[in-house]
């Protein structure tokens, strides 16, 4: 997958606002990996915040919705990881400036 594809699909997953902190999956370092094959199916690598998060169908139904619009994009398949663990330091700054948390 070329590098403006890639950004095209990162910038689209920026409009997925996690519902629990209100900041979008990507600057959260929610996003591990994006994948898209050349049968048009795009693998979305993605921790949660939390084990058992209760939103996480809620959001899988948003990424496939965001991705809905690149033409490129025939299929999603979103595979949540527990490993490498989430933690703060996966956050932009952007998102932990807007949490208020110390850079």
């Amino acid at each position: 997958m070329d590098e403006a594809l890639q950004d095209n699909i990162l910038g689209a997953l920026e409009n997925v606002i996690d519902p629990e902190l209100g900041i979008d999956i990507v600057n959260l370092g929610l996003i591990y990996g994006v994948d898209l094959k050349d049968d048009g199916v795009c693998d979305v690598t993605m921790t949660l915040t939390a084990m058992g998060c209760p939103l996480s169908a809620h959001i899988e139904a948003d990424i496939k919705r965001a991705l809905d619009d690149i033409p490129e994009i025939k299929e999603v398949n979103v595979n949540i990881v527990w490993n490498p663990p989430w933690g703060k330091d996966k956050m932009s700054r952007y998102a932990k400036i807007a949490l208020g948390i110390p850079d």
